[in-house]
């Protein structure tokens, strides 16, 4: 049996879960931090992955609730786009990474965890990150906490935009 010691976990595990779509309700909250949401568009948003396949693993998602990418508008397509540069550069200034995967998942056979509401994963990729944890271990580490992840991005995305 494969133990991992993650005490953290038990506040998750405890909270009550969202029943809506996270896409369409948390940026109507105008609770940004808690929430993750580093960036707001006009047509869409970066928010933070809560459960990351790596370090600063970010969606880019319209406000408009629908279903796939050829139900976007060409502004929301543009902007989500501009959106995934500006996350990518604020990520590459903060994190180094030596690369990156983007995609979307449409539908939950594609692996969709919220296939009502598209949304652009950006998923930052380091050499070695498939280390022997996942392939031995079967578990993958996270070596920073959301928190700081949160403020170190979204301070470098108030730069990029200061200077652009």
């Amino acid at each position: 049996m494969k133990i991992l010691w993650a005490p953290w976990r038990i506040e998750y595990i405890r909270s009550p879960k969202h029943e809506g779509c996270i896409f369409c309700d948390f940026p109507k909250e105008n609770r940004d931090k808690e929430r993750l949401i580093l960036y707001r568009g006009k047509y869409a948003f970066i928010i933070m992955n809560n459960y990351p396949y790596n370090p600063g693993h970010v969606m880019v998602a319209p406000y408009r609730h629908v279903k796939s990418i050829e139900d976007l508008t060409d502004e929301e397509m543009l902007e989500i786009m501009k959106l995934a540069a500006l996350v990518m550069k604020a990520i590459r200034k903060v994190m180094k990474p030596d690369g990156f995967n983007l995609g979307f998942n449409i539908g939950k056979v594609a692996g969709a965890g919220i296939d009502g509401h598209v949304h652009l994963h950006i998923v930052p990729r380091w050499n070695g990150d498939t280390n022997f944890m996942p392939v031995i271990a079967d578990t993958k580490v996270i070596p920073e906490s959301l928190e700081q992840a949160y403020d170190e991005i979204k301070q470098a995305i108030e730069e990029i935009e200061n200077v652009e």
